[in-house]
């Protein structure tokens, strides 16, 4: 039987599991009890296969699918909700405000304003609780994948595997946009980032094709190195049942038996 292509994000106090068209959420309360949820997926012109295209809006469908789960499930704790994450983005918004006005040659500012949008993605992963939710959604979700053999807390398809191409495609746009007119440099930056996330998600998806070829394996290393030191950890038995619990709702709902 043809698997479902499943994504999913960790929660503070749960796991959060999409698939194509639905949706499976689960949390653990404070007093040791299991809430589930679950859901239809809104689609953003789901038919649409053009390339650079694509790939945006996946990744706008699956933070759009946030507010209904908070609807669904008042309980579940998205990691961006922290005070910590909120103070990252700032920073890291003055930081790279900060670089592209230095005298860096243009490349090396435009990388050191990727590196610090990274910052807010660290901070909020780096709460014990999530790090091991992240786990177990990891664990669950690739042992589905793999006939019931448990998987690794480590996956191949994390978002974490964007880092390497986004620095990438980000530091070309960058310099790309260096010699544009000051007036018109921010029209310019909004579309060359646009162009480089749709160039980033369709690298990463040649990555998941082809893990074996020397430049998959160079541009996951930052993101297994991220999952393996600071964004993953191995789960309880409690919190992977929770990540079950919410895989079995999306699937439910995927009419996958």
């Amino acid at each position: 039987m043809e698997k479902v292509r499943l994504g999913g994000m960790a929660l503070a106090n749960g796991v959060l599991v999409h698939g194509p068209t639905a949706w499976g959420c689960a949390v653990r309360l404070e007093d040791g009890t299991v809430r589930i949820a679950s859901g239809r997926k809104r689609r953003l012109a789901p038919n649409i296969q053009t390339p650079f295209v694509r790939g945006p809006l996946r990744l706008a469908e699956a933070f759009i699918l946030l507010p209904d789960v908070r609807k669904r499930l008042p309980a579940a704790q998205m990691p961006f909700q922290r005070p910590a994450v909120i103070t990252a983005v700032v920073a890291a918004s003055l930081v790279g405000g900060a670089a592209r006005r230095s005298k860096l040659s243009s490349g090396l500012r435009e990388l050191v304003a990727g590196l610090a949008t990274l910052a807010p993605a660290v901070v909020a992963l780096r709460g014990a609780e999530l790090a091991s939710y992240h786990g177990a959604e990891h664990i669950s979700i690739g042992t589905y994948e793999q006939d019931g053999v448990r998987a690794t807390k480590e996956h191949d398809r994390c978002g974490s595997h964007l880092v390497g191409p986004m620095l990438l495609t980000t530091a070309a746009a960058g310099a790309l946009t260096a010699g544009v007119p000051r007036r018109a440099r921010p029209a310019a930056r909004f579309v060359a980032t646009l162009g480089a996330v749709g160039a980033s998600v369709e690298l990463f998806g040649w990555m998941t094709r082809n893990p074996d070829k020397p430049l998959a394996r160079a541009l996951a290393l930052p993101g297994y190195e991220l999952q393996a030191r600071v964004s993953t950890a191995e789960p309880s038995p409690e919190q992977l049942q929770v990540a079950e619990a919410a895989l079995a709702a999306c699937l439910e709902l995927e009419e996958v038996p």
